[in-house]
């Protein structure tokens, strides 16, 4: 019997190329709705496929919220159906008008964005005024990532009054991002994650004495996400669970998602008879990570000696085995940045790659 990720027609795909499973992919969303504890809990981020033909699987799936880090991103979701869309991303310069024409646009989707500073907020106010528009609006919190966001503190208090009292802007409630959070262990994690949104919890009952509405808070990722999901107020962002890769189970190994993207590429060269050259390069693959940036079904034990911008050069004892034209699948390390590579996915049912989809949001801007 083939594997799972074994195609019976792939001499019919150009490579390099990114399979996409919707059957695992459909899977992956039912056990991502057991552990939120239902799809309402859930507001999965769109950056890890940016696809509207898995917008249509969370939808069918019972998802209706989503987050994006782009305008594109956003702009995909709404015109894919999704009718709560939140833009997880300060805009900043043309991007608050930008923001602004998408609540325009897409009048039967329900946006939202975050700020965490006066002059921001001041930017997105004017816009939303000489639109006539309200904008709904999270502060953004600093969780310990140290990469946007206040500190839960006095100054989030004071923005946050601000924002209540700002025509032209709805406060939304409290936005939190805590991606430096993947140890290994669930307990450790989980231990960290208290100690990181105690000040959250906080700053909410803090906001809510003083009269101030708090409707939601928006918080984790993938690691997080079923822990911060046993707060009954929290939607969780799980993304990368959409698609998995190899990265993931280093990170959350309690988790048993499937792999549901995978790249077909082959055997270009064999420069050395210990070495096998496959159409992988940079371009194909996310490569901000250490090596391996890609599990190679097969050839696990194989050691990645070159990485240019069109090939990856592998040394195996067993690179016989594998002559010029040779099909390897693989996962990518980082299958969020791998996808935004593409400029299409190849989309496989029962074992054959049956169309393709054009990778939309990859963009930065598709018509606003």
């Amino acid at each position: 019997m083939s594997p799972w990720y074994s195609l019976t027609n792939a001499a019919e795909v150009p490579s390099p190329a990114l399979l996409i499973h919707p059957d695992r992919v459909a899977e992956n969303l039912r056990r991502m709705i057991i552990l939120a504890g239902g799809p309402e809990r859930l507001r999965p981020h769109v950056k890890t496929h940016k696809l509207p033909g898995i917008i249509a699987l969370k939808l069918a799936a019972g998802i209706t919220k989503f987050k994006c880090a782009t305008i594109a991103e956003a702009e995909m979701t709404a015109a894919a159906g999704g009718p709560d869309v939140m833009l997880a991303y300060q805009p900043v310069g043309p991007n608050a008008q930008r923001f602004v024409t998408l609540i325009r646009t897409f009048p039967r989707t329900r946006f939202c964005t975050v700020i965490d500073n006066s002059a921001t907020l001041a930017e997105l106010a004017g816009a939303a005024q000489s639109a006539g528009v309200t904008a709904e609006v999270l502060l953004d919190l600093n969780v310990g990532m140290d990469r946007t966001g206040l500190p839960p503190g006095p100054a989030a208090v004071a923005l946050y009054r601000q924002l209540a009292a700002t025509a032209g802007l709805r406060p939304a409630g409290l936005h939190a991002y805590d991606g430096h959070l993947h140890q290994p262990l669930e307990a450790d994690r989980a231990a960290a994650l208290d100690l990181a949104f105690a000040p959250v919890w906080k700053l909410r009952d803090e906001l809510r004495a003083a009269g101030l509405p708090v409707p939601r808070i928006i918080a984790s990722g993938t690691p997080t996400f079923a822990l911060l999901a046993r707060e009954p107020e929290v939607e969780v962002g799980a993304g990368t669970s959409v698609l998995w890769d190899a990265n993931q189970p280093r990170n959350c190994a309690e988790f048993n998602f499937l792999e549901a993207a995978v790249l077909l590429v082959r055997v270009i060269s064999r420069p050395t008879p210990t070495r096998i050259t496959l159409d992988l390069g940079h371009k194909a693959v996310a490569s901000e990570m250490p090596h391996p940036r890609v599990r190679l079904f097969g050839l696990e034990d194989a050691r990645f000696v070159m990485h240019s911008e069109e090939h990856l050069v592998v040394e195996t004892p067993r690179a016989a085995e594998y002559p010029v034209g040779t099909v390897v699948y693989g996962i990518p390390s980082h299958v969020c940045p791998t996808v935004a590579l593409q400029s299409e996915v190849v989309v496989v049912r029962d074992s054959r790659a049956v169309e393709t989809w054009p990778v939309v949001a990859r963009a930065r801007r598709l018509t606003i």
